[in-house]
């Protein structure tokens, strides 16, 4: 076999560099509390958040920053953690979908939305489109189903068709910001924008 990894072209065995492990103290507030954990200067938020703190809603999906299922709040604006280092979330106020929930379990509006409108099925999408919805709605504008698709696009998700997703979003927005509308008025909305996508 003749290859980079074998044969007359392997490297010497004493011309490969072996990399020493470097690590960084990193302090910042998670879900609201203040946490310092010596961390390696190559993790990524997403590897932090669920290996360090056992925060699983945060997914690894792509680890390319495309599919937003690591979504998280840093200073209340969504990021992909998969592609955040872990070393840059000192001081920094992070918040995860497990942080989302009150003190006595109860759901959080938007995450109420979801189970309502039935926008969950496999679930592994859900907590990063929870986080950048959060982010939406703390913007305080009303959106138009149209509008929240952007807002959302990059996201994936495999099972829902979106559809219900944005329902969702805009329902918890409407509600948060006293923008609240009728359910059957949403509904009837979308069924007019779709049909304009298909004329």
């Amino acid at each position: 076999m003749h290859s980079k990894e074998f044969g007359p072209f392997a490297p010497r065995k004493e011309d490969i560099l072996h990399y020493e492990p470097q690590y960084k103290i990193v302090s910042c507030w998670i879900n609201g509390i203040k946490v310092t954990k010596m961390t390696d200067v190559r993790a990524s938020l997403t590897d932090f958040l669920r290996n360090d703190f056992g925060l699983t809603s945060v997914k690894k999906g792509c680890e390319v920053g495309e599919c937003g299922a690591c979504a998280v709040l840093i200073d209340g604006e969504s990021f992909n953690s998969c592609i955040y280092l872990a070393i840059w979330a000192e001081g920094k106020d992070i918040w995860t979908t497990e942080g989302l929930t009150a003190s006595d379990g109860s759901l959080s509006i938007i995450q109420q939305a979801f189970v309502d409108e039935a926008a969950v099925q496999c679930g592994f999408c859900t907590p990063g489109f929870i986080v950048s919805a959060t982010e939406i709605i703390a913007r305080g504008k009303y959106y138009t189903i149209d509008e929240l698709r952007k807002e959302l696009a990059n996201h994936m998700c495999r099972c829902t068709g979106y559809e219900n997703i944005l329902i969702a979003v805009q329902k918890a927005n409407n509600i948060e910001n006293g923008f609240e509308l009728e359910e059957e008025h949403v509904v009837n909305r979308i069924s007019q924008e779709n049909k304009k996508d298909y004329m």
